[in-house]
């Protein structure tokens, strides 16, 4: 069976939202929008274009993972499955683009981020956190990595005197009070999210 697989760039334009199937299956999603930057010759400027709404959807680790990771306003990209949801309201067709995602993640072309391992992924580096947590899949982190990463903690000076503190890892950000879990269509988003980028398609 043929898939369509892409990747796009742009921003969070809602809050994470959080639930668990009936047979306790994590599941998150939230929507991005994809704002089209283009040169404008005459005015010799970047302009934005038309916003494309895309409704991500992730599951499992990668659902847990989006809650402490992301906010809205977040530049992101998102690599995944591509489908065309269609449906009838009364006499007018409706559709909407979704993205079962395989992986998200940070742009850094506009800014920082700092990686921390999730519970539970096989062979992480010692030290890391243990195995009670969620679940991170069939994938082995490759030993190269696990190698720099190593290496890289150990580089990272210690308070005390004559060296700069530590900076402190950000906290990892809770779902909040009253939280609306998944279920259900998405709602859809006023206004425009903070501009993003053009979508890469590849099939």
């Amino acid at each position: 069976m043929n898939e369509t697989h892409v990747t796009v760039v742009g921003n969070v334009a809602t809050e994470v939202s959080y639930g668990e199937t009936g047979g306790g299956v994590p599941m998150a999603n939230f929507r991005l929008a994809c704002t089209e930057r283009r040169y404008d010759r005459q005015r010799e400027c970047w302009v934005d274009g038309e916003t494309q709404w895309v409704t991500v959807t992730a599951w499992r680790a990668l659902a847990v993972n989006l809650i402490g990771s992301l906010a809205k306003g977040d530049p992101v990209l998102v690599s995944g499955r591509l489908r065309v949801r269609e449906w009838a309201d009364g006499e007018v067709k409706r559709s909407r683009a979704e993205i079962d995602a395989r992986s998200v993640g940070h742009d850094l072309t506009r800014g920082t981020t700092a990686f921390r391992w999730a519970a539970g992924v096989r062979g992480q580096p010692s030290g890391g956190p243990g195995p009670a947590g969620a679940e991170a899949g069939d994938e082995v982190v490759p030993e190269w990595i696990v190698s720099a990463v190593e290496a890289r903690r150990g580089s990272v000076p210690r308070p005390g005197a004559g060296s700069p503190a530590a900076v402190a890892a950000p906290a990892v950000r809770a779902l909040p009070p009253g939280g609306r879990p998944v279920a259900g269509e998405p709602g859809e988003v006023d206004g425009r999210a903070r501009g993003g980028g053009a979508a890469d398609v590849s099939t």
